[in-house]
């Protein structure tokens, strides 16, 4: 995967605490569906899963579900920063 520069976005919900308990339930659950796709990938690309063209597509695929997996970690990290402030 190529690093790129990052960019900074500021995002405002005006939200009831249960609203945001909720949001925070369901980041929480994406995150561990992008993880079981990402531990799902890896075990078939090292049990040597298909041809060449196909485990490129897998790591492809496993990188790309790393990638979703990082970033809703980040924004339930600043959910739960800004729900204790």
């Amino acid at each position: 995967m190529i690093d790129r520069p990052t960019r900074t976005i500021e995002l405002r919900l005006d939200r009831t605490d249960d609203q945001l308990a909720e949001l925070e339930r369901v980041l929480l659950k994406a995150r561990a569906t992008e993880l079981g796709e990402v531990r799902r990938r890896q075990i078939r690309f090292t049990a040597g899963y298909g041809d060449a063209t196909t485990r490129r597509m897998l790591d492809e695929e496993g990188d790309r579900a790393q990638l979703r997996h990082d970033v809703l970690s980040k924004l339930i990290e600043a959910l739960k920063t800004s729900r204790e402030a």
